[in-house]
């Protein structure tokens, strides 16, 4: 094992935060009565059944509040916290990059550990990946973990949800939470320790 600590490359929502965390205030919004295993497609508004106009109008009225409010998936705290001495944590999600304030304020709050946060404002990961050169990839949108697995061959955690269940390539490796997300890292990382 080199001197150099492995690099993870983190996706932010419905990864570090509970894939169900927007869904109170859809419902509200949208008069639904939506659980996250109705979410079964990463397109919201097939669930909400509305125009992409009518869901980035309310996304965009209701951004900040989303972010600040948004609720840390069971156990990823305790877990990064852990990760902290051996591994550099940087967070790359495709929030709008005028989000940054708020994003890193809400790490602050929760005390959440980072090397690095990039909001793309964008989906596609993969020049962010390339330069940052992380090691492995967490990540909850079907199409980027298997997009960043096969470009860089690294393996990929992809956190499972209803709306991720589509094929993936072998160095995708699908975790049911964080406990079982560190299980694979133990496996992957911690055998040459």
């Amino acid at each position: 094992m080199s001197n150099q600590p492995y690099r993870f490359g983190i996706d932010i929502d419905g990864t570090v935060t509970d894939p169900a965390t927007f869904i109170p205030h859809l419902n509200k919004h949208f008069n639904k009565q939506l659980t996250l295993a109705d979410i079964v497609d990463y397109d919201l508004t097939k669930a909400l059944d509305v125009t992409e106009e009518q869901f980035w109008k309310w996304m965009q009225k209701h951004e900040s509040m989303l972010y600040q409010k948004s609720i840390i998936a069971d156990n990823a705290k305790e877990i990064l916290t852990a990760w902290k001495s051996d591994f550099e944590l940087f967070y790359i999600s495709a929030r709008p990059n005028h989000l940054y304030d708020i994003t890193e304020e809400w790490f602050h709050r929760l005390e959440v550990p980072y090397d690095h946060i990039e909001l793309l404002g964008q989906h596609d990961k993969l020049d962010a990946v390339r330069e940052h050169k992380v090691d492995t990839f967490f990540e909850d949108k079907h199409d980027n973990a298997v997009n960043i697995a096969e470009e860089f061959q690294i393996p990929v955690i992809l956190m499972e949800t209803p709306y991720n269940q589509m094929s993936v390539p072998d160095n995708v490796h699908r975790a049911k939470n964080w406990h079982h997300a560190k299980e694979i890292v133990d496996r992957l990382f911690m055998t040459s320790k």
